[in-house]
């Protein structure tokens, strides 16, 4: 991507579809005692944060790495140093049940932008409310400090080379204009903290890899890890951003738990209400990985069709299932039992990566689907013993899209409380007077082609 690439506004047409696709208004307040976010995340020898900014020194370098086989898999952890300053220590991990990191990129923001900064505080705000973090909860749950940035190596693992290094350079433009669009289809814009802020989201979920596959080294039943980060990344193609998206955060930590940890077999599956298509496309041929996609049919950006299975050796790895409008609980639920169970079966992941968006909920306004805080808190649950049965427990969840504050925010509250296997609390915050019948018949019929598709 070159600097020229890159324009101060988005066009008229840009616009008006995105417009188009917002069935509601997205209104955002901040009450500052709430929302007033400190960060707290500490960048070790390798950079730091000056005044709410990141500065680089040497991001992630080159590892001396051991390996052993677990449960099935080759998995290879350490450092040169002999012990991860990233993660946490054994003693610590060996009782916790859930494993999270915040990355909520506070300069990475637009005003009135549906993608921005609020999104993340406001996720934090409602764990600290429902008594849902460390400061509470002690040894069950912990919080991620130390964020290593991921490297361009790790994000050329996916991204051409051409792209990062555009971006990288395109933050002077932004510096001088406050705010530049690097890609009018969202539109999904830049600020002059894009670049850096990006690294260290996609570093958040490298470093959960890192957590989950050592506690899966000394206990049996690994806390899952959930990296509440932005921005996010699951539309972003190997040649640049798109949809909101900078850096594919799921796909950069797919290969690298290939290429560090051994874990062959990646199973990534995205319930985002909109088809992930930049993970699509960077394992479209790769039998190594298997992505399966849930998504709103005909939505944002008209990708993932259920004939879209994979190209040459990777034939048969890609699963798209696009959903009518009007789907709920219980076609998810259906989806989950006789689609996303029996693929995981037959390709006997090593790990699994969740890209979790949270915007197929009823309130949420860039969509029409109707999950609810109950569906999430299904879902979360159902892939964690999903992992635990298959791959030794070895989970990560990646936040992708999720645009009503409130919804989105006791959603992933009720889905840590799915990892924590305690009960949900969603009839406190789902109302079913708004719900209506669910277009059954499709969805019988899009479940059914997929498995004949797929042989299921």
């Amino acid at each position: 991507m070159h600097l020229q690439a890159f324009s101060p506004f988005p066009s008229s047409a840009a616009l008006k579809q995105f417009q188009a696709s917002i069935t509601g208004n997205v209104v955002f307040f901040v009450r500052h005692h709430l929302y007033k976010w400190k960060s707290h995340i500490r960048i070790g020898m390798d950079g730091k944060f000056v005044g709410g900014q990141f500065s680089p020194k040497k991001l992630r370098g080159g590892r001396r790495c051991f390996s052993r086989s677990i449960g099935g898999a080759s998995i290879s952890c350490s450092n040169s140093m002999g012990k991860d300053l990233y993660v946490p220590s054994n003693e610590k991990i060996i009782n916790a049940r859930l494993i999270y990191a915040v990355a909520p990129a506070m300069g990475h923001n637009q005003e009135s932008h549906p993608e921005s900064n609020f999104r993340v505080p406001a996720i934090v705000n409602a764990l600290e409310k429902m008594e849902l973090t460390p400061k509470i909860r002690g040894s069950e749950i912990i919080e991620l400090h130390n964020i290593k940035p991921a490297s361009v190596d790790d994000i050329v693992s996916v991204h051409a080379r051409a792209y990062v290094s555009g971006l990288e350079k395109a933050m002077d433009q932004a510096s001088q204009e406050g705010i530049i669009f690097i890609d009018g289809s969202g539109p999904t814009y830049a600020t002059s903290t894009t670049f850096h802020e990006s690294l260290v989201a996609a570093g958040a979920g490298i470093t959960l890899v890192d957590s989950v596959v050592a506690a899966s080294k000394i206990c049996l039943d690994p806390p899952v890890g959930f990296a509440l980060i932005r921005p996010p990344g699951h539309h972003a193609i190997p040649k640049g951003p798109m949809g909101f998206c900078v850096f594919g955060n799921v796909a950069i930590a797919a290969r690298y738990a290939q290429r560090v940890h051994g874990l062959k077999r990646v199973f990534i599956i995205d319930f985002d209400v909109h088809h992930g298509n930049g993970t699509n496309d960077a394992f479209y041929d790769d039998p190594d990985i298997f992505f399966l996609s849930t998504h709103q049919d005909g939505s944002y950006p008209g990708t993932g069709k259920v004939d879209e299975v994979g190209h040459g050796d990777g034939e048969g790895t890609t699963l798209n299932l696009p959903l009518p409008g009007g789907s709920g609980d219980i076609a998810m639920t259906t989806v989950f039992d006789e689609v996303i169970v029996p693929c995981a079966q037959r390709f006997k992941p090593d790990i699994i990566l969740v890209s979790a968006g949270y915007d197929g909920h009823v309130l949420d306004p860039l969509a029409s689907l109707q999950f609810t805080t109950g569906t999430y808190y299904t879902l979360a649950s159902n892939i964690k013993q999903l992992a635990k049965d298959l791959c030794g427990g070895r989970c990560v969840f990646f936040l992708e899209g999720g645009y009503n504050l409130d919804s989105l925010s006791c959603s992933v509250a009720d889905s840590f409380r799915a990892f924590l296997g305690e009960r949900s609390l969603a009839s406190e915050f789902d109302n079913p007077a708004i719900l209506y019948d669910e277009p059954s018949t499709k969805v019988k019929q899009v479940i059914q082609r997929v498995k004949h598709i797929h042989s299921l």
